[in-house]
């Protein structure tokens, strides 16, 4: 969490954070990041294991992983200014999923 400033921090190069805090405003930002973080760690446990994955779609960005409790986890990330169609197969389960410009989506396979 950094202030409207991008700081303070020992060296003073401002940056951005996924949390920023307006205190001239007192209001608090989230950024982008702080939703994708939040889905990696809501959904991929401790323990869990990358696996290999592959997007249909090149204009998306993908990742999986196998969780210790059996499920398996893609996270796929469409960052263009339109809709993206993907089809995804998961542990012989497949589906076509429409994701929103500038969207994340997780899909959990039990």
């Amino acid at each position: 969490m950094l202030n409207e400033e991008g700081g303070p921090n020992h060296v003073w190069n401002y940056c951005d954070a996924p949390v920023i805090v307006d205190t001239k405003k007192d209001e608090v930002h989230y950024n982008s990041s702080y939703y994708y973080i939040w889905h990696f760690s809501k959904f991929i446990k401790p323990g869990a294991r990358r696996i290999g994955s592959q997007a249909t779609n090149n204009r998306l960005l993908a990742t999986a992983f196998g969780n210790i409790n059996g499920e398996t986890v893609a996270v796929l990330m469409n960052g263009n200014d339109r809709e993206e169609e993907v089809s995804i197969s998961l542990r012989g389960k497949s589906m076509m999923l429409v994701l929103p410009e500038h969207s994340i989506a997780t899909v959990i396979i039990h």
